[in-house]
């Protein structure tokens, strides 16, 4: 589960982290209000008006921005949510944008000048989550900060801090001093930075978070109140355990369904994961492990896969039903790969579920059908039986059989 910016700045704040004051709304009309609100809480003339989507490049498709006025607050409001927001990630059909947050500007230090004669903003990167090379949580930090943390790995692996918290006793404050020290924080700016690094890993444990993010992390020009500068979050992300979620009924309420994709949540409701891809061969498989396999065999013969689907150890036939109406409802899918190694989940049940999804659905696509394990004879006897109602049907041995035959089949 995945939450929006304005949610997040919300637990940080709930946890003692400083954040800039900030109004969400949902009509044009309420941002001259907002941004008054905002200003004023902050001393500032300067807001940020930005559009609460899960996706990146915000900025660059002019869904974030600066303003000055009431009258530019409402401005940008009603360009934000009159259009959508067309960005690389969103794809060219882009996304409806109904929630906006307005915050109030923060005006960032700069650090001192290096060789070249130029200075940057004072901008860091926190994060914490799981290290499945130390099978710990770990916290990472970077003095980089208001990019992508990936592309400084790649092209500054030595900028990125990496400090793993002891599932026992958890971050020590001599740990997060000795990181705000490494970052470069200086003075009382330390303690200030190392006191967010805790509360975050307090946060991240007590939510069963997967990832808690701040990027970026700030310093402010110093004032009376902060001679060294205020440490501020700005910007923040959350990813959560989904299965961990019974636990935190206050998260399940952050949830829209007008934020997540219908046929994730339909997969939902019968026990059975789903994630839409790019390809046109659609997957139905047990198990995850497996599931990645098969898209990876795909993959390997030149295919791509058209989703991810799990339908998991315990499905019924009208779960497997639902499966391919799911996959089907994906304009793109021209071929269908069902992979099926019967464990707990049993191949006739499976089977009995295609022939029903043929029925009430119809197939025009190739399909393709690998069955192994529980009751595989028992699958196979009732696909054989049903031949007519699946005339698009294949029989696969193995899967490499079963992915070669299905990207033919797609041509």
């Amino acid at each position: 589960m995945k939450i929006h910016e304005y949610q997040a700045r919300d637990l940080l704040s709930a946890f003692g982290i400083p954040v800039p004051a900030g109004s969400v709304i949902k009509d044009p009309n309420d941002a001259a209000n907002a941004y008054t609100e905002v200003t004023k809480a902050a001393g500032t003339d300067l807001a940020v008006v930005k559009a609460q989507v899960f996706a990146g490049g915000r900025g660059k498709a002019g869904f974030v921005k600066l303003v000055r006025s009431a009258t530019e607050a409402t401005a940008a409001a009603d360009f934000m949510l009159s259009n959508k927001m067309v960005s690389a990630q969103t794809g060219a059909e882009g996304l409806e944008v109904n929630t906006l947050l307005v915050a109030a500007g923060v005006d960032i230090a700069d650090r001192e000048p290096g060789p070249d004669g130029k200075s940057v903003p004072d901008e860091y990167y926190l994060a914490i989550t799981t290290d499945r090379n130390t099978r710990r949580n770990t916290l990472i930090a970077s003095r980089e900060g208001g990019v992508e943390i990936e592309q400084v790995a790649h092209d500054t692996p030595d900028a990125i801090i990496k400090q793993p918290i002891n599932p026992q006793i958890g971050l020590q404050p001599y740990q997060a001093n000795e990181v705000a020290f490494k970052m470069g924080f200086k003075g009382k700016q330390v303690r200030q930075a190392a006191t967010i690094m805790l509360k975050l890993s307090e946060l991240y444990h007590a939510k069963d978070c997967s990832l808690a993010e701040i990027n970026p992390l700030v310093v402010t020009p110093p004032n009376d109140t902060y001679p060294d500068g205020q440490v501020i979050a700005i910007d923040a992300k959350f990813n959560f355990d989904d299965n961990g979620l019974f636990r935190h009924p206050d998260l399940v309420a952050m949830s829209n369904p007008e934020d997540e994709d219908p046929a994730e949540i339909q997969a939902a409701k019968f026990g059975m994961s789903y994630i839409a891809l790019d390809g046109n061969i659609g997957c139905l498989v047990n198990g995850a492990g497996l599931a990645m396999a098969t898209m990876d065999t795909i993959k390997l013969f030149n295919g791509e896969p058209a989703n991810f689907l799990d339908v998991g150890g315990s499905a019924t036939e009208e779960a497997v039903t639902e499966a391919f109406r799911i996959i089907l409802s994906d304009a793109a899918v021209n071929g269908i790969l069902v992979n099926i190694f019967g464990g707990i989940m049993r191949c006739d049940i499976i089977a009995q579920g295609i022939v029903n999804a043929a029925k009430s659905i119809g197939f025009s696509v190739p399909l393709v059908v690998r069955l192994e394990g529980t009751n595989v004879e028992a699958g196979r006897k009732i696909l054989e039986d049903a031949a007519a109602d699946l005339p698009t049907l294949q029989a696969a041995g193995d899967l490499g059989d079963a992915a070669q035959k299905v990207v033919a089949a797609v041509g």
